[in-house]
């Protein structure tokens, strides 16, 4: 009677095992399915989620970062035709996007527009100097006038360069070069982002996620154009969070005949030495017909040419690479770094005094900025206790169950077959 007992105890422990380990089975995908219909819920960007209510506000601080090429030898390129050697200077750091989104406007294809209002607030903490600093580099209105003026018409500038007293390079100060001044050929203000405050960046059209959680605030269109895709580089780890670094894919900025997309942005044979020249995309359909290229810092990913032609630039993947950090389950961008730089062109003239000694056409470059944002800490803690303990904890539980179904199940029938043995060998 007792052995009839211990087998059917065993067999009970050996069901008992099984179940256990069988819910654990079940808890993986149920439990997997709950996290991620709650991530998905909250994570939308609609009115009454979370994500919805970080969206709208100006959120994490976002910082612009400024580093000018000071030019070192303008007489020399003036009088001399010598190529342009330049000094990288800064960074000179503003606080900006502190301002929340305006006119949203939801739309039927689970899409979203928004205006960004511009502000910059100067951060002296974490700049190498004052807005007051002076910085050598191309005269824009110059520049500019090179390529918007006819070449029939050339005479005539020269007359407005030569009266106004302006050359092909000027000295000023960050704050001028930045938000602008004056200029005394021009009589108008004119600098790298004037306006500036006061306006906007946009329309922005991006994602809710509401149809496809994957593409959660991934932009759509901004200005009605086409956006820039990113590729997965690698698994990081961010204040604790694991997060997927994304960058930009290698031929973004390619030549035309790497990457035909970029076919509309060489409207320059000549500058852009038959649209083979990789590296910089010509914007200035975008600005209005000035000559503007935008590129990345340094000329990273660019044609040797670029750092042949302006001496002193010295490209770095880890420096200058655009990047952003998205944490996996939810999809939020908890880390970015936008990097770009902002060029301009200017070329030989036979009537323009202060080109005549130019050799070439080159693609100087004027500043490069960072547009960077992280998690802080609070957010970070916040973000595990809320998100990444409770998945944890999950997993834990699930792990165990199944562990510990599957062992006393073992033993049970382990024990059992012993007992079964044993008794046939007494009988």
């Amino acid at each position: 009677m007792v052995c009839c007992n211990r087998r059917c105890g065993l067999i009970a422990g050996a069901v008992i095992g099984a179940a256990v380990a069988i819910l654990g089975g079940i808890l993986i995908p149920v439990g997997n399915n709950v996290i991620q219909g709650t991530v998905e819920k909250e994570a939308v960007i609609e009115p009454g989620t979370t994500a919805y209510d970080n969206w709208v506000a100006a959120g994490a601080k976002v910082y612009r970062q400024f580093w000018f090429f000071d030019l070192k030898n303008p007489l020399e390129v003036l009088q001399y035709g010598a190529i342009p050697v330049v000094v990288e200077r800064g960074p000179y750091t503003y606080w900006t996007r502190y301002l929340p989104k305006e006119n949203i406007t939801f739309h039927p294809n689970h899409t979203a527009s928004f205006l960004l209002p511009f502000g910059a607030i100067f951060e002296p903490s974490m700049s190498v100097g004052s807005e007051e600093d002076k910085i050598t580099t191309l005269n824009l209105a110059v520049a500019g006038a090179y390529s918007l003026v006819p070449k029939l018409f050339h005479g005539m500038l020269e007359k407005l360069i030569t009266s106004s007293n302006s050359s092909l390079f000027q000295h000023r100060s960050v704050k001028e070069l930045l938000w602008g001044y004056t200029d005394p050929m021009l009589k108008t203000l004119v600098g790298l982002f004037a306006p500036y405050n006061g306006t906007y960046d946009g329309y922005y059209n991006v994602y809710t996620g509401k149809d496809d959680i994957s593409k959660v605030g991934r932009i759509d269109m901004w200005r009605g154009e086409r956006s820039v895709s990113a590729s997965f580089e690698e698994s990081k780890d961010l204040k604790g969070i694991e997060v997927y670094r994304y960058a930009l894919q290698p031929n973004t900025l390619a030549s035309p005949t790497v990457n035909p997309d970029n076919q509309c942005y060489c409207r320059n044979i000549e500058v852009t030495k038959n649209c083979t020249l990789a590296g910089v995309l010509d914007i200035g359909s975008c600005q209005e017909g000035r000559p503007i290229y935008i590129s990345l810092p340094h000329f990273l990913h660019g044609s040797p040419y670029l750092r042949k032609a302006v001496l002193g630039l010295n490209p770095s993947e880890e420096h200058h690479a655009t990047f952003m950090d998205v944490e996996p389950t939810t999809g939020f961008t908890l880390r970015f770094a936008k990097r770009i730089q902002v060029n301009m062109m200017y070329g030989p003239s036979k009537v323009i005094t202060v080109l005549k000694k130019v050799k070439d056409y080159t693609i100087f470059p004027l500043a490069w900025l960072n547009e960077t944002a992280s998690v802080d800490d609070e957010t970070a803690d916040m973000f595990k206790k809320e998100l990444i303990s409770r998945i944890q904890m999950l997993d834990i539980i699930q792990k165990a169950l199944l562990g510990i179904g599957v062992a006393v199940f073992i033993l049970c029938l382990t024990s059992y077959c012993v007992v079964v043995r044993r008794n046939k060998t007494l009988v």
